[in-house]
């Protein structure tokens, strides 16, 4: 019975393969959080294309046999496998085999709660494989009714299943279609307001719902995981006038004591979003369109900050919102603090510069290369977005000076 009970709780193992030079850092994240552990990460020396695999036939039954060799129980390719890739592969390998847009799904799947994200994840699921289902089956796929003369063999269950799936996307997208006038209906009423709107964005896990609560003391869904939130979330923001406690002649006119803002949390970013997502989830990303402000939030701490903030460009570029004004958040700032390297006024150690990498090769103290490292990475960033702002959540430090950022943004 125990035994029983730990294959029950066992985590799959996947073997992680990645084109050459390709950081697999991203993959490994969306894998632990879809609760599988990694047996082994294998990179390509060179990719020879060929139609079959992707790749040399040789090469992949390396693959195959590392695969085994390390007790995986599946392949997770970190690039797209068409549907006849995948299904070669897995009868190559006897392995389930799928790429990073399908882990993806997976986690969307989990995380999905309230029913547009539901309806929004299903619909992406269903495109997704409806390509797909013939892999599904071997020789079950034809089937024949009656003899020879007296009736045709019917519908394969293939095109039964294909039907079905194009049948149940219809209805998702007429349901879906219901939920979007409904966020518009709610979204003109908000514009009736004259209430000013401001959207956070950001990659995945760089602090946004952290940055709602600790802005409008709300209580959003926080977790340390990629996609912890995939639904928008709009609270109220009160932003005091800086002026109003200095103003000692109110002769000259009425100074408001502040006014209200609406801040919205949107589903966060990540390279290579599947393009069935991103059209799922258009309502969602296009609460960052209809908004008056973007705060762009970046986590100072992950050393691919540089990579995510190109990728949140494109797909703002996507959902036609790269024109809107924006404040760029370096949020987790704390992370230096702790670390001892917040203080930029140290000086880089000579012949370093933001422009440069900091190699195995450079020539400092072992001793100092971590903060050194640390202090070049903000150092970069500071030059990057010379308008940024500093926040840390945990400690609230900087949150009153993004308040006042705000304020001066949006009413003056």
């Amino acid at each position: 019975m125990e035994e029983i009970l730990k294959e029950q709780l066992k985590k799959p193992r996947c073997l992680l393969v990645a084109w050459p030079g390709d950081n697999l850092f991203e993959l490994k994240g969306l894998v632990y959080t879809l609760g599988m552990d990694i047996s082994d990460c294998f990179w390509l020396n060179k990719v020879d294309i060929q139609p079959a695999y992707g790749m040399g036939s040789g090469k992949a039954e390396e693959i195959c046999a590392h695969a085994k060799a390390v007790d995986s129980d599946c392949i997770i390719m970190d690039f797209e496998l068409d549907p006849t890739k995948q299904r070669n592969w897995e009868k190559l390998c006897h392995l389930p085999v799928f790429d990073r847009q399908e882990v993806i799904l997976r986690i969307f799947a989990e995380r999905a709660l309230t029913k547009e994200a539901v309806l929004q994840v299903e619909l992406a699921r269903l495109e997704y494989s409806l390509p797909r289902l013939s892999h599904m089956y071997g020789d079950l796929a034809r089937q024949r009714g009656g003899s020879y003369g007296s009736k045709g063999s019917g519908e394969t269950q293939l095109e039964l299943d294909r039907r079905g799936v194009r049948e149940r996307i219809h209805l998702l997208k007429k349901e879906l279609d219901k939920v979007i006038q409904n966020r518009d209906t709610q979204r003109k009423r908000r514009e009736k307001t004259n209430i000013r709107k401001v959207a956070l964005c950001g990659y995945t896990n760089a602090g946004k719902s952290s940055l709602l609560n600790a802005l409008t003391s709300s209580e959003a869904f926080v977790e340390n995981k990629l996609f912890a939130t995939l639904d928008p979330l709009t609270r109220k923001l009160f932003l005091s006038n800086p002026d109003y406690e200095t103003t000692e002649d109110f002769s000259k006119g009425p100074v408001s004591k502040g006014h209200e803002i609406l801040l919205t949390d949107t589903v966060g970013f990540i390279s290579n979003l599947p393009h069935s997502l991103v059209n799922a989830f258009r309502s969602t990303l296009e609460e960052a369109a209809y908004a008056d402000l973007l705060l762009i939030v970046l986590d100072s701490s992950d050393p691919n900050v540089f990579l995510h903030y190109e990728t949140i460009k494109d797909v703002l570029k996507e959902i036609s919102a790269d024109e809107h004004e924006v404040i760029i958040v370096l949020n987790k700032i704390d992370f230096y603090n702790d670390k001892g390297s917040c203080n930029t006024g140290i000086p880089l150690p000579e012949g370093i510069t933001p422009d440069e990498n900091i190699s195995s090769e450079t020539n400092i103290s072992s001793d100092a290369r971590e903060i050194t490292a640390d202090q070049f990475t903000l150092t970069k960033l500071e030059n990057q977005f010379p308008s940024h702002i500093k926040v840390s959540t945990k400690t609230g430090f900087g949150l009153e000076e993004l308040k006042k950022e705000l304020f001066k943004r949006l009413f003056r």
